[in-house]
């Protein structure tokens, strides 16, 4: 079964390549807009740490850099592989054509977030490296062998938090069916894990922490990187992002049930 579903989205993916690649133009294009974007999301960092010396909130220049990375990474991920397959679902409940997907011997959930992809967004990947290159040699080091491991991990975590968010976000679709104005609050809210946790206080906090966990997708990777992650703080972050999943998958579950297709 495992396989099965590994050659299904091999397919997906080489589609998404080959229909990216008939317009090498565009993929040029917005590979150079979404550098650009990543460019625009360093200024408020330089903006505020005016002088590289500078704490705030516990975190210089260099690790601030490094929660940066991660956004970016995390960015390049929701935008190339969740926000476009899972952005197609309202329009599938909206026109009816959701009894396609329903009708092919495949788990619906799976085929809706394996439609389509953006191979451009990789680009994301590599400026986070960047990223974090620039980040350690301004600290004058580099992440220990265990911080790495420990950060992959989280990125896991994360990737499954925000697939999860997405898909509680999406399901909502099937009860007030436009949602647009939802998806781009949730794009909004998102934009806030450019900064350290630390940097939220009072009811902030706790809502970046638990009900919309920005601060483990971004901040605990980072922290991982820097040798100084709680190993509390790592086990509930994969006990949230399985319980985030859980709730997701019973959600869009519940969801499906209530779904009345064209022919209906």
């Amino acid at each position: 079964m495992l396989r099965r579903y590994l050659r299904l989205l091999g397919v997906r993916l080489r589609a998404s390549s080959l229909l990216a690649m008939q317009y090498r133009g565009d993929f040029i294009v917005d590979g150079i807009i979404s550098l650009f974007w990543t460019a625009t999301a360093l200024i408020p960092l330089f903006v505020v740490f005016q002088n590289e010396q500078q704490h705030i909130e516990g975190w210089s220049f260099g690790e601030s850099l490094l929660v940066i990375g991660w956004f970016t990474l995390l960015q390049g991920i929701l935008e190339g592989a969740i926000n476009p397959s899972l952005t197609g679902v309202v329009e599938h409940i909206r026109k009816g054509t959701l009894d396609f997907v329903l009708l092919k011997p495949a788990d619906a959930q799976f085929l809706v977030s394996t439609e389509r992809f953006l191979p451009w967004r990789v680009i994301n990947a590599l400026a986070a490296l960047f990223i974090f290159g620039y980040g350690f040699h301004l600290l004058g080091r580099a992440p220990s062998p265990l911080g790495v491991l420990v950060s992959l991990a989280l990125l896991g975590t994360s990737v499954l938090l925000l697939y999860s968010l997405w898909i509680l976000t999406v399901a909502a679709a099937f009860y007030v069916v436009k949602v647009d104005n939802l998806t781009y609050f949730f794009t909004s809210i998102f934009d806030a894990a450019r900064w350290p946790a630390s940097v939220f206080r009072g009811v902030l906090s706790f809502v970046f922490t638990f009900v919309i966990p920005l601060a483990v997708m971004t901040t605990f990777p980072a922290e991982a990187m820097l040798g100084r992650l709680p190993g509390m703080s790592l086990l509930w972050a994969v006990v949230g992002s399985v319980l985030f999943a859980f709730i997701s998958r019973r959600v869009w579950l519940h969801s499906i049930s209530r779904y009345t297709s064209a022919s209906s």
